[in-house]
């Protein structure tokens, strides 16, 4: 950290460290880019792929609505609406991808340079400009998702389309995560990378086309022949357990029952050996379709059941094979418990951790400690207090009805220090005049595993020869502006006392943020 007397030697090294830093953030932002890079041309592939077998759903009930008439003929009039329909949004949206890219496409014709498409000016201007269109592209979205739940033969598929083409409630707005009503396109469009937007309007075109896969998929049906004899061409076996796992000496409950046709009828002979072991007629018994079984386990492990049920078919025999394996663990005596960022936990933050016990279900555990809350299943929130540790007792109930407990202690930090910023730089920086009027003030947690948006109350603002002034918000008030006029280039400001807070927690008390050096130039 760069201060007032440093030599010049240490302000060099200072600010090469600061440079590697910023050089680290950038690499960052380019992973997340190429991140979003990669989705677009997975989602470009996609429909490429899915349009092909589309074509081919087009077709056949094309042919049926020819050859067979009837209700084909029906069938085949409302998947020309669909398809027309889905082709009209889909070139709508083309539209728009072709719209942003314009200037894009002039240096990356292929549009493959992800990393270059991180600013998202040209959607903002065709969205949210004096012209702006996004009224029309909801209107586009809802005209859509309207004509498919109306012409839909199917209504189970009501939730998904919803879900697909949602654009929030009546009045097209959703809750934010400050828990304000926000407009739901400016949430999902507004100031996003340019790659970002490509990606979303490239997977909506996909949700079409999975959309009309779905209707045409459904409009063709599905029709079976079912057969009443059981051989081994028509059925599989399949072992069902009420768990995935069994303790050493607990009975294990699994069924091997036959599965695709039901099979009502019970097997007429049974040939099953566990690990080798032949199965005793005690450890099962007959049941439609199968058998259920009825033995101890032994030692942890895999366990391997495999042979034959033997069904009669008037008179003739037919032998379905089984091959089917359960697991065996060990019967835990303490909880695991881990957090999922780090290993210990932050005073001021909701810390998430997750605690279990292997073999035993979440609705049988229970963990307590001060701060500590439940979200969902083994998922925990803990924003620990006052102190340097913590413990979290953790207990559960065993399928046999005993119950162990164990306790984990954590040791509390407190969220480091901030690190003051002008216009995202900090330390020791080099600034015009006429940029520092108009940057905002700011800090940042360096390193912090947390992601934190710090919101600034006040600074201080001292220039050579002038009084130090305190200045309310993120930015330079008239008073400060006015005193920055008279600083003669190469003169040295300093901005410090910068106070901030976490709106997430406003009565968390953040540490002293560092001071930043502004040298002046025109």
């Amino acid at each position: 950290m760069a201060s007032a007397n440093e030599t010049p030697r240490q302000k060099l090294i200072s600010l090469m460290y600061l440079v590697f830093i910023s050089m680290l953030a950038l690499t960052v932002g380019k992973e997340v880019l190429e991140g979003f890079g990669q989705l677009y041309k997975k989602a470009t592939i996609l429909n490429e792929k899915i349009v092909v077998k589309n074509e081919q759903l087009y077709e056949k009930i094309t042919i049926n609505a020819e050859e067979k008439k009837g209700h084909w003929v029906k069938n085949d009039s409302i998947a020309k609406i669909v398809k027309n329909s889905s082709q009209d949004f889909y070139n709508y949206l083309d539209q728009i991808k072709t719209t942003i890219t314009e200037k894009q496409k002039e240096r990356d014709p292929n549009l493959e340079d992800y990393n270059s498409m991180e600013k998202g000016d040209e959607l903002d201007v065709l969205f949210f400009g004096p012209n702006g269109i996004y009224s029309d592209f909801i209107e586009k979205m809802d005209g859509y998702k309207d004509l498919i739940k109306n012409i839909n033969p199917d209504k189970s598929y009501m939730s998904s389309i919803d879900s697909r083409f949602f654009n929030g409630d009546e009045n097209h707005e959703i809750i934010n995560s400050d828990g304000v009503n926000e407009k739901w396109i400016n949430s999902q469009y507004e100031g996003f990378p340019l790659i970002s937007s490509l990606a979303k309007f490239t997977f909506m075109q996909n949700d079409i086309r999975n959309t009309e896969n779905e209707i045409l998929n459904n409009l063709l049906g599905h029709e079976f022949e079912v057969e009443s004899q059981v051989n081994k061409e028509n059925y599989i076996t399949f072992l069902r357990t009420s768990k995935s796992a069994y303790f050493q000496g607990e009975r294990f409950d699994g069924k091997v029952i036959l599965g695709r046709k039901g099979g009502a009828q019970l097997p007429n002979k049974v040939s099953l050996k566990v690990n080798n072991k032949n199965l005793n007629s005690s450890e099962y018994k007959l049941i439609p379709g199968g058998i259920e079984l009825n033995m101890r386990t032994g030692n942890s492990g895999d366990y391997n059941i495999k042979g034959e049920l033997l069904f009669l078919n008037n008179g003739i025999e037919s032998k379905i094979p089984v091959n089917q394996t359960f697991s065996v663990i060990s019967k835990p005596n303490a909880a695991l418990v881990s957090a999922d960022k780090m290993n210990v936990v932050y005073r001021g933050v909701d810390n998430p951790l997750t605690i279990s016990i292997p073999g035993i279900a979440n609705n049988k555990i229970t963990a307590s400690a001060p701060g500590l809350r439940k979200i969902k299943g083994s998922k925990y929130i803990l924003r620990p207090g006052k102190g340097r540790t913590i413990r979290i007792n953790t207990s559960g109930i065993l399928p046999d009805g005993s119950r162990i407990s164990t306790p984990v202690t954590f040791r509390i930090k407190d969220i480091p220090g901030p690190i003051g910023t002008v216009r995202g730089q900090s330390g020791n920086i080099t600034i015009p005049k006429s940029n520092l009027a108009i940057s905002t003030i700011g800090a940042v947690l360096d390193g912090f595993d947390f992601d934190i948006t710090l919101k600034t109350v006040s600074f201080k603002f001292k220039a050579p020869g002038r009084p130090t002034i305190e200045v309310k918000g993120n930015k330079l008030d008239s008073r400060a502006k006015n005193i920055l006029q008279r600083v003669k280039a190469g003169s040295t400001v300093h901005i410090f006392d910068i106070k901030v807070t976490n709106p997430q927690n406003p009565s968390y008390k953040f540490k002293k943020v560092t001071p930043i050096i502004c040298d002046i130039v025109n």
